[in-house]
Order: C-alpha cells, then sequence, then structure tokens
C-alpha cells in the first residue's frame, strides 16, 4: 500500500509545525519526512505548513494544520 507522503521544512518546523508532525507521526499510515528547506520560504515565513503528497496545505495553528492535511487527504484520494 502507497502511503501520502506528508513533508515538513525544518525551519517551519521551528516556528511552530513541529507540533503538528508529532501528531501525525502517530498515524502509521502517512510517511513524515522532514527537509532542511523546501523552497517555500516567502509561505514558510508566514505560516504552518506542509507539502501533501507535493501540494502545499497550511494552517494557522498546528491543529489546524493536522486537520488542514486530512482534509486535504479525503478531498484528493491518491487513487
Amino acid at each position: 500500500m502507497i502511503k501520502p507522503i506528508i513533508e515538513f521544512c525544518i525551519s517551519n518546523l521551528a516556528s511552530g509545525s513541529q507540533k503538528a508532525l508529532e501528531i501525525l507521526e502517530k498515524d502509521p499510515n502517512l510517511d513524515i519526512i522532514e527537509y532542511s528547506c523546501l523552497s517555500y520560504c516567502t509561505q514558510c515565513a508566514e505560516k504552518l505548513f506542509a507539502l501533501v503528497n507535493g501540494e502545499f496545505v497550511s494552517g494557522e495553528t498546528p491543529e489546524q494544520l493536522v486537520e488542514n492535511i486530512y482534509r486535504y487527504l479525503e478531498e484528493n484520494p491518491m487513487f
């Protein structure tokens, strides 16, 4: 089974998305990857975000980011 890939930027983790990463890591159906930079510097400086299967997903809080990631996955199934 192919799992959705959730990618985080280390700089954004330091800005507050670390809590979202920790929540998502508990889900065995997701692949979580950390990168030193995802080249979304302007957005990274403004809001919490992750790339979900290569698509930008953001949130105002870590909890909202997690909610938006799951919503994105529901609305955009891989198959």
